[in-house]
């Protein structure tokens, strides 16, 4: 007890306030607020109670401590305050995120100074305001105050938050003309700027600009490219970095497997990994370990992934996400179903996977069922998740699903253009939903509709047009598309051959085709060639399609010949015929289709040996036909119809009404085809039993 009093003795004996300081800096270190309140009892029991300087200092400590409310307390009680007490209590608010309240004071102060200014730019740019942190740093350069490298570090902040370009060019031509136009902290500033604003190639101009550079610069480029690519661009700026000599750091390595995850690089994530395991400072990192899981994953390496996954000291909801799209990705669709449910903690990314690997595996009803539970959960749905709800609609062809999902939309007020949360794509998978539907005035209507159109809106329509049958339609539409500075891409010009095909419009198609070239410096690919063979052979335009089939620069693939095949079937080429059968065979050896075209063909001509023949070859292959199936759907029961079936519950009535029109297009000319084996089976059992039994006589 002696000993307390002599201290309270001592200190109120003191010549100056510095002890006081010192116990607020020991009570900062530890970041103690109980102990700060001790000394701050003591001082008000000094000589140094009204002191602005100690008071300064406890401002400022209680600030960093977390107590609000004593900080505020103690700069209201002071009966003086000078241009650092303002500032304390400013930084503090701001750091709070009480902006209204740091605006206010400011606004009162009697003389603000640069710290001040740089100040209200920082603190709002921290807390996103980036319009207001820029509209303080234009007001403090009007009022000529000093812009120092904070000021700038801040405004380019502001604008890489807004994805502003303009503004960013405009505060970097301010650094050029200042002393920190050199500055290596304001150099990799720059550069994250330009890439937040997707300026990748004024990033590089500013990398390369630089005389200095540090561990930050290289890993603000290496994370530009990564994130807005080229994503090769990040590896090969890695490994120079590497050969300067700087050790790369944990965002360095996260930066460099994410671009090995978008590049599916699994030899260079796998070299990034065996870095990663030799050094244990960076085992616990988490953003490094997601990265790793999300690497793996998308390299199809979903046990890899898992051991990662199993082997992080702390994981989160990003590394749980990571493993559920791995595992949707690699089929295991029960895996990542089993790996949400068991999340205690998910948001909607985690959703989206979910939704979206039950779309990538053709469980579209799961896939509805599954946003249906995500709004009972009041998690608000994103872009991503109606993109992939359409997406499901349009796999299943629903019109009234596709309706109810679209009312969704609206409500959520999609505008459909795009920005820093673009949603172009929403509009996007509508018209795709609607066209797969069926419903070609529903998504002409969406297009029309859409604020912004990017190329994939204008492919969506053209397609869905061609693929309806609308092929003038989708031609007026490319036409538009051109008018309007667009340019098409090879899912454009798919489109638009496939247009031309079902509008029989050979000559048109041939000149889209060689305008892919000579026009838009587009290599056709081998779906171009696809659709060019279908286009002539609709035609009759056999030898043409052969002729093209044989000059393709790359080797043809099994649609290719198949549809030489059906055009053959349908003009009766045999020849011809058996060619492209046979080299589709080549491809495809179990593929049943070229047995059956082929038979049907010799079978209309009635080449019965033929017939035999084929079907014996196809017995001793081992192929069989697998029967026709179809399905409709009346007030929301679906009927599915297998060749042959006599399983449905009405099949006297749907019978009945079948040979009832079947009569009625026989007077009115129609000859039947021979599609397939058993439509051949019904119309030419006698001719081929005949043909038998004279073979056998």
């Amino acid at each position: 007890m002696a000993t307390r009093h002599g201290l309270v003795r001592d200190l109120l004996c003191l010549p100056d306030s510095s002890p006081f300081a010192k116990l607020l800096d020991s009570c900062l270190r530890s970041r103690s607020a109980r102990e700060t309140r001790r000394v701050h009892a003591r001082i008000l029991n000094s000589q140094f109670s009204k002191e602005i300087f100690i008071q300064n200092r406890l401002i400022d400590v209680y600030g960093k401590c977390d107590c609000l409310d004593d900080a505020r307390k103690v700069f209201d009680r002071m009966p003086q305050r000078n241009t650092f007490t303002w500032n304390s209590i400013i930084t503090v608010l701001t750091k709070s995120g009480f902006l209204d309240e740091a605006a206010r004071l400011f606004g009162s102060m009697p003389d603000p100074d640069q710290c001040s200014w740089n100040s209200m730019v920082s603190g709002f740019a921290q807390h996103d305001q980036f319009e207001e942190s820029l509209e303080y740093f234009v007001k403090m350069h009007k009022e000529n105050f000093f812009l120092n490298e904070y000021s700038f570090g801040s405004a380019l902040s502001a604008c890489a938050g807004l994805m502003d370009l303009d503004i960013g060019i405009q505060v970097h031509a301010m650094v050029s003309k200042s002393r920190y136009s050199t500055d290596v902290f304001m150099g990799s500033a720059l550069i994250d700027m330009y890439s937040k604003c997707g300026s990748v190639a004024c990033s590089q101009e500013v990398f390369s600009g630089m005389i200095e550079r540090n561990l930050v610069t290289w890993n603000s480029l290496i994370t530009c490219y990564e994130q807005n690519g080229p994503a090769s661009e990040a590896l090969e700026v890695f490994v120079k970095m590497m050969s300067s000599g700087l050790e790369p750091d944990e965002v360095t390595l996260a930066s460099v497997v994410s671009a090995c995850a978008s590049l599916c690089a699994l030899k260079e994530g796998l070299q990034i990994h065996a870095r990663v395991m030799k050094n244990n400072k960076f085992s616990d990192d988490i953003i490094l370990g997601n990265a790793l899981v999300d690497m793996y994953a998308k390299c199809s390496r979903v046990s890899e992934a898992r051991r990662v996954f199993d082997w992080m000291p702390v994981r989160n909801v990003v590394s749980e996400t990571s493993m559920v799209s791995g595992y949707a990705r690699a089929a295991s669709i029960k895996a990542a179903r089993f790996m949400f449910w068991k999340m205690k903690q998910r948001n909607v990314v985690s959703w989206n996977a979910l939704i979206a690997g039950y779309t990538q595996n053709g469980e579209n009803e799961e896939a509805l069922r599954l946003f249906l539970f995500l709004k009972r959960e009041s998690i608000w749905p994103t872009h991503y998740t109606f993109g992939n709800l359409l997406s499901a609609c349009a796999n299943l062809a629903d019109l009234q699903l596709g309706l109810q999902a679209h009312a969704h939309v609206l409500k959520q007020g999609f505008r459909f253009q795009s920005g820093a949360e673009s949603d172009v794509f929403v509009g996007n998978s509508l018209i795709d939903m609607y066209m797969k539907c069926g419903s070609v005035e529903d998504g002409s209507r969406v297009f029309k509709k859409m604020m912004e159109r990017d190329c994939v809106s204008w492919n969506a329509i053209i397609v869905g047009f061609a693929q309806n049958g609308y092929g003038e339609e989708a031609l007026e539409i490319f036409r538009k598309m051109l008018e309007c500075g667009e340019k098409p891409d090879h899912v454009t010009m798919i489109g638009v051959l496939c247009a031309c095909s079902h509008a029989g419009l050979v000559e048109e198609g041939r000149r889209y085709f060689s305008s892919m070239t000579k026009n838009h410096s587009l290599i056709p690919e081998k779906d171009h060639y696809s659709c060019m063979v279908d286009l002539l052979g609709r035609a009759g335009c056999l030898n043409e399609a052969r002729n093209l089939i044989e000059t393709m620069p790359m080797n043809p693939d099994a649609v290719v010949w198949g549809s030489l095949l059906a055009a053959c079937k349908v003009h009766g080429e045999i020849e011809m015929g058996k060619h492209a059968a046979e080299k589709l065979l080549e491809i495809e050896p179990r593929n049943s289709g070229p047995y059956v075209l082929l038979s049907n063909m010799y079978a209309e001509v009635g080449r019965w040996r033929d017939v035999v023949r084929v079907r014996k070859v196809m017995r001793q292959q081992g192929v069989i036909k697998q029967p026709g199936c179809s399905w409709i759907e009346v007030e929301r029961k679906v009927s599915v119809f297998l060749v042959k079936d006599k399983r449905h519950p009405h099949k006297n009535q749907i019978y009945s009404v079948l040979e009832m029109l079947t009569e009625e297009m026989k007077l009115v000319g129609y000859i039947s085809d021979a599609n397939d084996f058993e439509v051949y089976d019904e119309q030419s059992k006698s001719e081929l039993r005949s043909w038998m039994d004279a073979a056998m006589g």
